[in-house]
């Protein structure tokens, strides 16, 4: 099996699991989660939600965060 393919039935055997798996990462785009998963390793997921409103509301995009 290849890595493609080895991944992809990974990735359907893992919907079948967890269908509707929740993020409890409050995020708006696909950046902000990237973000907040970075952030959530090194606290609590509940302290994150906390301050990635503010750090958002700053730079919300790669070329914002990047300045």
């Amino acid at each position: 099996m290849l890595k493609k393919e080895r991944a992809a039935y990974i990735m359907k055997k893992l919907d079948e699991v967890f269908p509707e798996a929740p993020i409890p990462l409050v995020h708006s785009n696909k950046f902000e989660l990237l973000i907040a998963v970075l952030l959530s390793a090194q606290c609590t997921d509940e302290r994150v939600n906390k301050v990635s409103p503010k750090l958002f509301s700053l730079a919300n995009n790669p070329k914002e965060m990047s300045k």
